[in-house]
């Protein structure tokens, strides 16, 4: 694979900003943090690339979250019926429903932090240029 699709999915899976690839988007690095989860920053701190673009932008992103989700299920499924077999007969089938109910439930956090990157970056293009701007804090304190 190039290099600048390796460096677009670095960034994405951890939750980089799509314009620069280097500024973490999100105030807290944990997304366990419950009350925090999707806490992010205004700008980005690297760039200061502006991360709500509109009001109500985020919306668009539960459908990317729901898309994560399924994605993930399809792939415990996959696993599920390798490792185990999926049958009506031994209830095999409810098995891997709540086994997945419960990795998709613990995945939930990262997977809603995930799509919000993912939702930015269809809208926000890298500049390898970016990181030379000046960041907010230091227009602030020049002006």
């Amino acid at each position: 694979m190039p290099d600048n699709v390796i460096s677009y999915i670095r960034a994405v899976l951890q939750l980089k900003c799509p314009h620069c690839r280097k500024g973490f988007l999100f105030r807290t690095r944990n997304p366990y943090q419950l009350n925090h989860t999707l806490d992010m920053h205004a700008h980005c701190p690297v760039c200061g690339q502006k991360t709500e673009l509109e009001t109500g932008f985020w919306y668009g992103t539960g459908y990317v979250s729901y898309g994560l989700s399924v994605a993930l299920s399809g792939f415990n499924l996959a696993w599920y019926w390798i490792l185990f077999g999926i049958s009506w007969k031994d209830n095999s089938i409810l098995y891997w429903l709540l086994i997945n109910a419960a990795i998709v439930l613990i995945a939930m956090p990262y997977l809603m932090r995930l799509s919000r990157v993912l939702y930015l970056s269809l809208f926000v293009h890298f500049d390898p240029h970016a990181t030379q701007c000046t960041s907010i804090a230091d227009r602030a304190t020049s002006n």
